[in-house]
C-alpha cells in the first residue's frame, strides 16, 4: 500500500499537495494563538517595567517635593522670625532704660490661668522682677506679675486688674485705662464731659504710677459718647497689640546709675605743719630736756672782762 501510494503520489502529486495544505493550516492554528499570547505577554511586561520605573520616579519626585515644601516652610518661618526680631530691635527704649528680648512660651498657664496672662522665658536670673514693663513693637503689653529664676508671668493691659494712667496724644486728656478681659474693649475712666477727646487718638502712658516710662503707646480710642446723668464720658479703647499673635516681647529695665567720676586730687592748702616736722620738733624738745643745763645753750656765754659790770 505504501509503495502504491508512493508511486501514485509521484505520478499525481496529490499527497504532497494535501500534506502541504494540512501542515500550513495546522501551523497557522498552532502558531497564531502562541504569537498572540507572546505579544500580550511582551506588551504586559513592557508596560509593567515602564510603570515600575514611572512609579519609582513619582516616588522620587514626591520625596523631593516634600523636601522642598519643608524647606519653603522653614524659610518662611525664618523670614517671619527675622521680621519680628527686627521689629523688636526697632523699639527705642526711653532715656535711662534698657531693652531685652524674651520669648513667649505659654498662655494662661498655672494658677493665673483665669487672668489675661502669658509666660516668658526670662526670670530673676536675667534681672526680671515684679512690675517690669513688657512691650511689643505696637505698644505696651503689660507688666510682670510673678517671677521665678528662669520664667515670669506677665499680666496684660487687657486684664480687669490692670489700671494704668494714660493721656491722649492729641488733646492731652488724662484718664485711667482699665481692661475688660479677652475680646472686650478697654475703658478710659474719669474723663470729664468737657474733654475734647476724639476717636482714633492714641493713648500713651503718663508714668505717674511709677511702673511704665512716660510716653509709651498703649491703646487707640474707638468710641466716645455721653449717656445718662453721668459726670464722665464713656470712652472705649482698643489695645494696639493682638494677644493671640504674641511670640516675642521686649522687657524694659532701668539702666544702672552711672558711677560718679573720681574727684581729682586737690593740693593741700592747710596751715598744718607736716607730720615729720612736728616729730622732729618734739624730738628736739625732748632731747633738750634730757640734756644737762650747761649743754642746752648752743653758744657759750662770753666771758666778762675785769672791771665790767662794776
Amino acid at each position: 500500500m505504501y509503495l502504491g501510494v508512493f508511486t501514485w503520489n509521484i505520478r499525481t502529486g496529490y499527497v504532497d499537495t494535501l500534506a502541504s495544505h494540512t501542515g500550513l493550516e495546522l501551523t497557522r492554528w498552532v502558531m497564531t494563538p502562541g504569537r498572540w499570547v507572546w505579544t500580550r505577554l511582551s506588551s504586559f511586561w513592557e508596560r509593567y517595567v515602564y510603570f515600575v520605573g514611572v512609579r519609582q520616579e513619582n516616588e522620587t519626585l514626591r520625596e523631593e517635593l516634600a523636601k522642598a515644601n519643608d524647606e519653603l516652610v522653614g524659610a518662611r518661618e525664618q523670614a517671619s522670625l527675622a521680621k519680628r526680631l527686627t521689629d523688636l530691635l526697632l523699639i527705642t527704649p526711653p532715656p535711662q532704660w534698657t531693652r531685652e528680648a524674651s520669648r513667649v512660651i505659654a498662655h494662661r498657664l498655672g494658677p493665673n490661668a483665669a487672668l489675661e496672662t502669658f509666660v516668658i522665658d526670662k526670670g530673676r536670673r536675667s534681672d526680671v522682677d515684679v512690675n517690669t514693663p513688657v512691650v511689643a513693637p505696637e505698644g505696651v503689653v503689660g507688666r510682670v506679675l510673678r517671677a521665678s529664676m528662669n520664667a515670669a508671668t506677665v499680666i496684660m493691659v487687657t486684664d480687669p486688674n490692670s489700671k494704668i494712667p494714660v493721656v491722649s496724644q492729641k488733646t492731652r486728656t488724662q484718664g485711667i485705662l482699665v481692661g475688660r478681659g479677652s475680646g472686650q474693649p478697654m475703658v478710659l475712666q474719669y474723663v470729664s464731659l468737657s474733654a475734647q477727646i476724639e476717636p482714633g487718638e492714641t493713648l500713651v502712658t503718663t508714668g505717674l504710677e511709677g511702673i511704665f516710662p512716660q510716653g509709651l503707646p498703649l491703646a487707640a480710642v474707638t468710641n466716645v459718647n455721653r449717656e445718662g446723668a453721668s459726670l464722665f464720658l464713656n470712652v472705649s479703647a482698643q489695645a494696639l497689640f493682638d494677644p493671640k499673635r504674641l511670640e516675642e516681647v521686649a522687657l524694659l529695665k532701668k539702666a544702672p546709675p552711672a558711677k560718679p567720676e573720681e574727684e581729682e586730687a586737690l593740693p593741700d592748702t592747710s596751715t598744718k605743719r607736716p607730720k615729720g616736722a612736728a616729730d622732729r620738733k618734739g624730738e628736739v624738745k625732748k632731747r633738750g630736756r634730757n640734756e644737762p643745763p650747761e649743754a642746752r645753750s648752743q653758744e657759750p656765754a662770753p666771758k666778762k672782762k675785769r672791771g665790767e659790770g662794776q
